[in-house]
């Protein structure tokens, strides 16, 4: 199970230098609030609490953004650790050899660890949301799994308790994981329903709460209402319905990771739309009715819904879809790979294992490509607005990430690429001319005047 870790730290080892990236500045280098422990504290109540405190944790340690990576990266091998154990119980538990359990877990969790879309979790900084509310999904998950396994009925409380904990944890860090009891339900689908639902209530009982609460901060109550304002629910299900094709692709297209997707969203009921979402509800309503007889392939198909249903179903979102919220998603169809790989014939047998090596190391290779665009904002800018050459965000950033390095003629042209992209978009035009009046914030023009002699 620890192979799976340590290909992360190998991999990730080169990236820790790499600079703070986009949101990285907002919600963590000119965040006041995570820059000590006194001020997260003084910052309380707020939203995300844990998110918020293993940044002041960071903080409390080093600024440098080595540090906040490398927890990052571990966070990232541990959960690749609890997705092996909890895969392999899963495996048992439909009746897998102890063997071909283990070898469908270990191909599973690498493909998770190794896949790289996983950088926008891992190597994005700001990426933690999804990584670390992760940790606390599969640490419930496991307590869960545990207490599914416990004989005596103390031992399986205790494990409850700690599945309840974790959940709390989970949601503290990032909200969406209210969806967790269905995820537990679906890892426990090959047992009774009564008895399902007489162990899981407690947790149920517990998301109800916490949803409750959410809506008493006024916070999540304007967030909600943002989400709201953005677009109609049922243009986002029609635009969701694209969505979800996309991430799929994200999945076997291994080295076109984006981290702006520019996704169009559609406001009409045209052919091709009521076709995707007829199609997503029938798979769907197939995988529920068949997850006994079809355990693998229902979980595959629930549990890559169930972790994108918060972000890509009803509630609107100002970006259609990103690479990082395919972090827990990711996990259905790769068990489900796995269990394809471990069924193999071939002969010799060592070709089977050359095979799932082969699939990793390819994975490993477009991960260790993308991880070198975060070296720099500007090759992180300039690799974004190249996948998204309409995008007047994308260019925009770039024209901030030349000027900040002193290419000043490279800075006004992307400014004036994004204007021409969005007129209406008026921070492009803003930074065009404070960069003409040589007060752009965060320029250094003596330095810059300095360079250019």
């Amino acid at each position: 199970m620890a192979l799976p870790a340590l290909a992360i730290c190998v991999l990730w080892w080169p990236s820790l230098g790499s600079q703070f990236q986009f949101d990285d500045w907002n919600v963590i280098v000119n965040n006041p609030r995570v820059h000590s422990l006194a001020a997260w504290w003084q910052s309380m109540p707020g939203i995300r609490p844990l998110l918020k405190l293993s940044y002041a944790l960071n903080f409390a340690v080093s600024e440098h953004p080595a540090g906040f990576r490398l927890v990052n990266v571990l966070i990232h091998a541990t959960n690749a650790v609890l997705v092996c154990w909890l895969l392999r119980e899963r495996g048992r538990r439909i009746g897998l050899t102890q063997g071909r359990a283990a070898f469908a877990a270990l191909v599973a969790a690498s493909l998770f660890a190794l896949h790289p879309v996983q950088t926008e979790a891992v190597t994005y900084i700001s990426g933690r949301s999804s990584s670390l509310m992760a940790l606390f999904c599969l640490l419930s998950l496991y307590c869960w799994a545990r207490s599914l396994n416990s004989e005596h009925g103390p031992h399986a409380v205790r494990w409850l308790i700690g599945c309840g904990l974790a959940f709390i944890a989970a949601v503290a860090t990032k909200e969406v994981a209210l969806v967790l009891p269905l995820a537990l339900w679906l890892y426990s689908a090959d047992l009774p329903v009564r008895d399902t639902l007489r162990r899981l209530s407690p947790v149920l009982m517990l998301a109800v709460l916490m949803a409750v609460i959410a809506c008493l901060f006024p916070t999540y109550r304007h967030l909600l209402q943002v989400s709201l304002d953005t677009r109609p629910i049922g243009t986002n299900l029609l635009t969701q319905a694209h969505a979800l094709v996309y991430l799929c692709g994200q999945l076997l297209r291994i080295h076109h990771a984006n981290a702006d997707p520019q996704l169009p969203v559609v406001e009409h009921a045209d052919l091709a739309s009521i076709i995707l979402c007829v199609t997503w509800a029938a798979a769907l309503v197939l995988a529920l009715s068949n997850v006994r007889r079809a355990p693998v392939i229902a979980f595959a198909v629930l549990w890559f819904l169930l972790w994108l249903a918060p972000t890509n179903s009803l509630l609107p979102r100002l970006d259609v879809a990103n690479d990082r919220q395919l972090y827990l998603a990711l996990i259905g169809p790769a068990w489900a790979l796995g269990i394809g790989i471990s069924a193999w014939r071939l002969h010799p047998h060592w070709l089977t294992y050359a095979g799932a090596v082969l699939l990793l190391a390819l994975l490993a290779h477009a991960t260790v490509l993308r991880n070198r665009v975060y070296v720099t904002e500007i090759s992180f800018w300039q690799d974004t607005a190249g996948r998204n050459p309409y995008s007047a965000r994308a260019h925009n950033n770039l024209g901030m990430a030349y000027a900040l390095e002193c290419r000043i003629d490279e800075a006004a042209g992307e400014f004036r690429r994004s204007i021409d992209l969005d007129p209406q978009d008026y921070r492009a035009r803003i930074n065009l001319r404070l960069l003409g009046q040589g007060a752009l914030p965060g320029v250094d023009m003596q330095r810059c005047a300095g360079i250019a002699r």
